[in-house]
């Protein structure tokens, strides 16, 4: 049949679109009593997670858990909702729960509680599970996969279920993988009972912080400012070419601090954006790529990074401001190539920007920007000192004096938004002609960033807990839902106040039910994957896997990654960004630390670990199975694994990331000596980035050549690793004698590391040689300094016998054991700086745009007619 209704059509997509919805929204909409109930379990889950995060159980002494407690509490409410909130087959019981799910659904909460009812007794015999823990744990494994299957589908809970064969059956596994296995008991006690399999890390942290930031993004979003964000990028952006593409890009990213979620991000931000891009011009597979593209980066994009940031903290043992501060550049530049390649898009198809009411002159616009900026720089300045004078002076009192202040210009601003109309919601089917004005639209929602600020100045300033900062940022945001509309009817003199203080509520209410729907994938996810992490530490695994992927790279570190990116794209495609995260940090990144530490590369732990994260996150992109395209495409009309396609080849730019801060990690701000190190970083790196991005699409000023695409990849090469050539020419260290030790330690200032070479045999009985790190403090002597940091060692020969490492010294954590030697010293030599290498690459990059500038001149001449 041909000529079938196109509104059917769009009723399906629209279908397709609730389904997504659904899966991210927490299941099956269900009624009657079964409505209360998953009304109520999830309104007390938020209750409870405040609570715990909040300063009153410890200011009244009542209701305190420790970390274990509130972790099984935390898993049964989210097990609980699994089977409760998702039906056993997907498409039926849509509408009620079925007995069996509440016997399931009670069933699974109590095995996940059980650490809570029995804590004192488990502890009593550790290790030692009776017939009752033993039922109560192999049980709880058993619902949790089927809790996790339900939720997030098949994927993850076959990866889970590997690992638990794989630890029973360990003597029957090949040589290269066989281990001595584990009974049931130990499996049991080990996964269940304790805090090494599903009660581990992973949930510990989806208890303490990813539940805060999740609720916090639900209330945002209720409160009406994911609206204002988008209404905002397309008052912006929205006269420039592609303008509504771009608009997208920016929304979903500013969405990003809101969801942490791609899938998440197309549906919601996707709704009004892939239509208005349609409705400008752009082909249905390009608008839903470039939403992909978008959504996908937004979980790049601190400060939630779809839950993976705050398990950086625990895995690698950094403060969350760093997290941010490693991740914020390569999210940044990947942003504006997004933007760019957008730009390119629009100028392919000759496409115009839309028309706006107040059309201001560039002169005007330029000024626009230069108050605006002048305005925050002012603003930053008097809110940072002002509030560090205010705390200087009161002290402790400060608080009593600034949270009023706060409530002051939060009503101010409201006061100043009620002078403008409402935002509207965008209308798909309405024809775009004209843009709001930028200053109206964004003087209606200047308070929705209040919360955000708060959330910032306790992080970086305060230096409170993410936990902490995330509890008073959604205190905040809990004040403005239930505030905001009763202090909008008084200022516009509408006299609804009991109605508007009723519907914030409402509001309120809706928004903690939201937020712990939203959280169920993510608590059933961290836990199943807290067993291929009681798994790892379970079976020894992770020493396999080091001689495992040693082989088959044969020491190569960069196919090692490629290794490692191609396992984190085949594993996303089934599971959450976040599970993929633990699994694939938990099994590879200690290896390519380890083999790269072996042939001379001293990779940090948190490039590893990004980079096994941003392999996960393209994940949701990738054909055939990626669900934020299929997610696109069911908005966009357009076919999903086309859609995926293009998204991908938006992602490339993404995909190359990785790899240069892996070899380059001054773009995650490591080793950095100073503001202008830190400018030409920033100035090289978005360079790199916007070149390859001309370079992959095939357009710049004109539609490139081949050769011309070579010679931009080469000079995007050039800007991020300009030390790739300069080494050649000037090689930047020289290996010493290891005898020479005593006489480079003066060399090194306190608290920094000199690199060594040592040697010895490891745990395994393997003979290992490889490059350290060893932080060395202060002394009067090189031997005093070598002392403090744990270490004594005897000349022989040209190398150094280590005679003592103290346990736990920093000697220890570089990774020296007794009996080892140290062979070489690593010193750095001086040479002219890397960076001059930018200067060929920059004229390159100047005679190819003169050429295709030239060549667009000829083009256009040859178009006018005569």
């Amino acid at each position: 049949m041909t000529n079938s209704d196109p509104r059917a059509g769009d009723a399906i997509d629209k279908q397709k679109v609730e389904e997504f919805l659904q899966t991210e929204s927490g299941g099956r909409a269900a009624t009657g009593p079964a409505a209360v109930v998953l009304f109520l379990v999830p309104l007390l889950w938020s209750l409870f997670q405040l609570w715990i995060a909040s300063p009153l159980p410890y200011l009244f002494d009542i209701g305190l858990f420790n970390s274990t407690e509130a972790r099984s509490i935390h898993l049964a409410f989210a097990c609980f909702l699994a089977f409760a909130a998702f039906p056993m087959i997907r498409g039926k019981h849509q509408n009620h729960v079925p007995i069996y799910d509440w016997v399931l659904a009670l069933a699974a909460a109590f095995a996940a509680s059980y650490l809570y009812f029995f804590y004192e007794q488990l502890a009593s015999r550790p290790g030692a599970p009776n017939t009752q823990d033993m039922i109560v744990a192999l049980g709880g494994l058993i619902l949790l996969l089927e809790a996790t299957r339900r939720a997030l589908g098949l994927p993850l809970t076959i990866v889970a279920g590997v690992f638990i064969i794989y630890s029973l059956a360990g003597p029957y596994m090949p040589d290269v993988i066989s281990h001595k296995g584990a009974s049931l008991s130990k499996l049991a006690s080990h996964q269940w009972l304790g805090t090494e399999g599903v009660f581990g890390v992973a949930l510990g942290v989806s208890t303490s912080f990813v539940f805060l930031f999740v609720l916090f993004g639900a209330l945002l979003e209720r409160a009406g400012a994911g609206n204002y964000f988008i209404q905002v990028a397309y008052a912006l952006l929205g006269h420039l070419r592609g303008g509504p593409a771009k608009a997208a890009v920016v929304s979903s990213g500013l969405s990003g601090v809101i969801s942490g979620s791609s899938i998440a991000n197309v549906v919601t931000t996707g709704t009004f954006t892939i239509p208005l891009m349609k409705r400008v011009g752009f082909p249905a597979t390009k608008a839903g790529a470039v939403e992909v593209a978008a959504s996908t980066n937004g979980q790049l994009t601190p400060p939630i990074m779809g839950a993976a940031a705050f398990l950086m903290v625990e895995y690698v043992g950094i403060s969350y401001i760093e997290v941010i501060k490693h991740a914020i550049l390569p999210a940044l530049i990947s942003y504006v190539a997004l933007i760019y390649i957008v730009h390119l898009e629009a100028c392919k198809l000759n496409m115009k920007g839309i028309e706006r009411l107040d059309r201001p002159t560039l002169a005007q616009r330029l000024l626009n920007w230069v108050v605006i900026l002048i305005g925050l720089c002012v603003l930053t300045f008097v809110v940072y000192y002002g509030i560090g004078w205010v705390k200087g002076w009161l002290g402790a009192a400060a608080i009593w004096v600034l949270a009023p202040l706060l409530v002051l210009v939060y009503i101010g601003l409201v006061g100043y938004a009620c002078r403008f109309p409402d935002l509207e919601e965008d209308d798909p089917e309405k024809a775009m002609d004209s843009l709001p004005l930028a200053g109206p639209t964004i003087k209606t929602g200047l308070y929705y960033l209040l919360p955000v600020v708060v959330l910032v100045w306790c992080l970086t300033v305060e230096r409170f807990s993410p936990q902490l900062s995330a509890f008073w940022a959604t205190v905040f945001m809990v004040f403005i839902i239930i505030t905001q509309r009763p202090l909008k009817a008084f200022f516009r003199n509408q006299g609804e106040l009991f109605a508007g203080f009723r519907q914030g509520w409402v509001d309120l209410a809706h928004s903690l039910v939201t937020g712990a729907r939203n959280m169920i994938g993510i608590g059933v996810a961290t836990a199943t994957a807290g067993i291929v992490v009681g798994t790892v530490t379970l079976t020894g695994i992770g020493l396999v896997m080091t001689q495992f992927v040693e082989f088959i790279s044969g020491g190569n570190l960069l196919l090692m990654l490629i290794f490692t990116a191609v396992i984190s794209l085949i594993l996303g495609m089934g599971l959450p960004t976040t599970a993929n995260y633990i699994v694939v940090s938990t099994l590879m990144a200690p290896v390519i630390v380890t083999l790269g530490a072996e042939n001379g590369l001293l990779v940090p732990l948190i490039a590893v670990h990004l980079f096994v994260f941003y392999f996960g996150i393209l994940a949701d992109d990738t054909p055939p199975v990626g669900l934020a395209a299929y997610a696109a495409a069911a908005i966009s009309g357009g076919d999903p694994i086309r859609t995926g396609i293009q998204g991908f080849t938006y992602d490339i730019r993404t995909a190359i990331l990785p790899f240069m801060f892996i070899f380059n990690t001054q773009l995650l701000l490591i080793g950095l000596t100073g503001w202008f190190d830190l400018l030409v970083t920033i100035f090289s790196a978005v360079t790199a980035m916007l070149v390859f991005s001309a370079a992959t699409q095939g357009f710049w000023f004109t539609k490139t050549r081949w050769w011309e695409t070579v010679l931009l990849l080469l000079i995007t090469f050039t800007l991020f690793r300009p030390g790739f050539w300069w080494d050649m020419v000037y090689p930047p260290t020289e290996d010493r004698p290891g005898s020479e030790l005593f006489q480079h330690v003066d060399d090194i200032p306190a608290g920094e590391a000199i690199i060594i070479r040592a040697s010895g045999m490891a745990l395994d009985g393997r003979d290992v040689s490889k490059y350290l790190h060893l932080p060395l403090p202060a002394g009067e002597t090189p031997q005093q300094r070598l002392a403090e940091a744990g270490l004594e060692v005897s000349p022989q020969g040209d190398q150094l016998v280590v005679d003592f490492v103290n346990f736990g010294s920093l000697a220890e954590k570089a990774g020296i054991s007794f009996g080892w030697t140290i062979d070489k010293v690593q010193i750095e030599k001086d040479r002219p700086p890397k960076e001059l290498m930018f200067i060929p690459a920059l004229i390159l990059l100047g005679l190819v745009a003169f050429g295709q500038l030239r060549r667009k001149a000829r083009e256009e001449a040859a178009e006018v007619p005569a």
